[in-house]
């Protein structure tokens, strides 16, 4: 006999897939007729723009907007590793695992809810601080929104689910994983559709010149800046989720009064912290990769926003970043007391201090850095004859990759530090070798279609004169070179010579991307300005595939390996996990900072170069007006935050978690 549960859950379920069929049917299957727009009034009246109670309507709107879009992030980003956790618990059988998981979508519940509430007034604040452009604009986009709220209610429905089910399926582990792989999709769906109507505003397509919309609601969509946001977006809400996760880790560790409590929450704040790290690595080339189709569609936005009225505002954003590095890696270098053995490896910590500290100051170094009269006079002009030569984006290209390397290398001490007598790979057996080889001929596959990329490009293609193709090819050989030592690199590693692999081919990269193509982008900006673009992939693509081969070496090299020692959970200074919670702080004040540069340069437009802001409140407010603002959301933000967490200690019995030991996550 089916228990009444079982039968509500059942019903849930069926509901479940019945709605995710109806949403994709909307979102997919509709007739391209349906998507079409109607042509919308001319732009040629002043906006009829109202305020909040006397306040400034633009500053109303991005409050309101900004707090949305963290709590989404943090909605968005909690469940993709709570679903990657609960998988790596399910695969190796550790229950630690399976309550870390569980303990991450607990705090999901109130967000969840402060998200949508968010999201209804941020909808209420444009219709009735910006009627007209509130109107134009559903206008356009009015199909897709109705795809959105369907979404919305299936995410609902999948939240409510993953989390109501997770001891009944608990046998059917397979089956839950889904529904989190389920809930991810329909998440990341909804945050896509959001980003193409901010992006739309940003770059919008199918435009008359009275203002008139001539295409579909789809071509809208997919505009120039919709793919380029959604990895970004993607990449950045995930970060900001492990941070989040970390602090509240962190603050839970600090009130802790049981040595199974620390050691619990001690690991969890690793593993935020490990995935908040992990998920940073890319977002700097995401984030050239938007600014970069930025500037393709408008010179205008992407010079204000490198070199004019944002620039001084991207020198905050390298420091917040820089400091995320560095902290993290503090954090984790902090941890290596928990883990015995660790001492033959403080000695390198100093080295990592010194690389981080001297990259990031260069990262964040002005172009126009401002000499005193006398230096003036002295230097002979007013810009640094050498340290402006920082402010470059050659310099800033090689100092970021450095910066991600010495992260990686961190890592990978933390991971070995309690390792001894290694298992050889040619005794592993042909599993280990296979990965080993497939990892080679990834990064083979990677440098090989980027190295014939640059050996075929035609400097027409960007407006250069034939004769510069001659700049193209050092790019393309050290692409070759670097194909050579991955091949050298994989065979030293299946000959019981990882070691050797994985420092040699570290020294390869950092040498070809930092330093040989670090240099040659300051001739390449003086001789070939546009093909600069083309180093900065390939300097990219060079360290990814270190990431790629030296992380299977290493996987491989210590997989069996004997141990030091349990690492000591629990174990550690509350200074790291002050850390932890200034690396949220400090994520939140990011991710302002950034929400405020992706609006503001669009200046004075509603819709870029489409729809004028021609009231009183049309003015780019200032970097100090910005400090103001972005501040002010950071504080109620976390305020929140911590409210609807105590609130969340307050619906039930907290986990009484065992003692965490064992190894970290690999």
């Amino acid at each position: 006999m089916v228990s009444p549960e079982a039968r509500r859950l059942r019903s849930t379920t069926y509901k479940l897939f019945a709605t995710a069929f109806v949403g994709l049917a909307a979102g997919l299957l509709v007739p391209e007729s349906l998507w079409a727009v109607q042509g919308g009034d001319a732009l040629s009246r002043i906006d009829d723009v109202r305020t909040f109670f006397g306040l400034n309507p633009r500053n109303t709107v991005w409050f309101v907007a900004q707090l949305h879009l963290l709590f989404a992030a943090f909605v968005l980003g909690v469940p993709i590793f709570a679903v990657i956790v609960e998988f790596i618990g399910w695969r190796t059988g550790d229950e630690r695992y399976d309550r870390l998981a569980h303990e991450f979508t607990k705090l999901l519940s109130a967000a969840f809810a402060t998200t949508a509430a968010l999201g209804g007034l941020l909808a209420f604040t444009l219709f009735g601080l910006y009627p007209r452009f509130a109107n134009y604009f559903v206008g356009i986009f009015a199909p897709s929104m109705y795809v959105y709220a369907i979404f919305f209610f299936l995410e609902t429905a999948a939240l409510y689910l993953y989390y109501s089910s997770w001891e009944r399926l608990r046998a059917r582990k397979g089956l839950h994983i889904c529904l989190g792989v389920l809930l991810n999709v329909v998440g990341t769906s909804l945050v896509f559709i959001g980003n193409a109507w901010t992006s739309f505003m940003m770059t919008p397509v199918r435009v008359a010149d009275d203002g008139e919309f001539l295409g579909t609601t789809l071509e809208a969509v997919m505009n120039p800046l919709w793919m380029p946001l959604n990895i970004h977006r993607l990449l950045g809400n995930i970060v900001f989720g492990g941070f989040v996760v970390g602090a509240y880790a962190a603050v839970k560790f600090l009130s802790s009064t049981t040595p199974e409590r620390r050691a619990h929450y001690d690991w969890m704040g690793y593993v935020g912290n490990f995935i908040g790290l992990a998920a940073m690595i890319p977002i700097p080339f995401a984030g050239y990769y938007l600014g970069r189709e930025i500037y393709s569609a408008s010179p205008v936005m992407g010079n204000n926003m490198m070199g004019g009225a944002f620039s001084w505002t991207f020198i905050m954003q390298a420091l917040l970043v820089g400091l995320l590095y560095i902290i993290g890696n503090y954090y984790l270098w902090s941890g290596m007391n928990r883990i015995p053995g660790s001492e033959r490896y403080q000695k390198y910590i100093k080295y990592f201090n010194v690389i981080l500290i001297v990259c990031v100051a260069i990262w964040l170094t002005p172009r126009n850095l401002p000499l005193s009269g006398s230096e003036q006079l002295a230097l002979g002009g007013q810009v640094h004859p050498i340290l402006g030569y920082f402010g470059l984006m050659a310099a800033k290209n090689a100092v970021v990759n450095f910066i991600i390397l010495a992260t990686f290398a961190s890592f990978l001490l933390y991971r070995r530090a309690n390792k001894t007598d290694l298992v050889p790979i040619s005794q592993q057996g042909r599993g280990a070798k296979a990965v080993v080889v497939g990892a080679g001929l990834a990064c083979l596959l990677i440098l090989g279609w980027y190295a014939v990329e640059l050996f075929t490009l035609a400097p027409e293609s960007m407006d250069l004169a034939p004769e510069k193709a001659v700049w193209f090819k050092l790019p393309a050989v050290l692409l070759v070179v670097t194909m050579t030592t991955v091949v050298v690199c994989v065979g030293l590693a299946l000959r019981d010579r990882g070691h050797v692999a994985q420092a040699l081919y570290c020294g390869v990269v950092a040498t070809a991307s930092v330093g040989v193509l670090g240099v040659y982008g300051f001739f390449v900006m003086a001789a070939a300005n546009p093909f600069l673009r083309q180093i900065a992939v390939a300097q990219w693509l060079i360290l990814i595939t270190a990431l790629i081969l030296v992380t299977a070496i290493d996987v491989v090299l210590f997989r069996g390996a004997g141990s030091r020692g349990a690492i000591r959970w629990g174990h550690v200074t509350a200074r790291s996990q002050y850390a932890l919670i200034s690396l949220c702080v400090i994520i939140v004040l990011t991710m302002g900072l950034m929400g405020f540069i992706r609006s503001g340069l669009r200046e004075n437009w509603h819709i870029y170069g489409v729809m004028r802001d021609t009231s009183a409140w049309a003015f780019t407010p200032s970097n100090a007006e910005m400090a103001w603002m972005v501040g002010m959301i950071t504080l109620v933000f976390l305020a929140a935050v911590t409210f609807l967490f105590w609130m969340v200690g307050l619906t039930g019995k907290e986990f009484a978690p065992a003692a965490a030991t064992g190894e970290p996550v690999p």
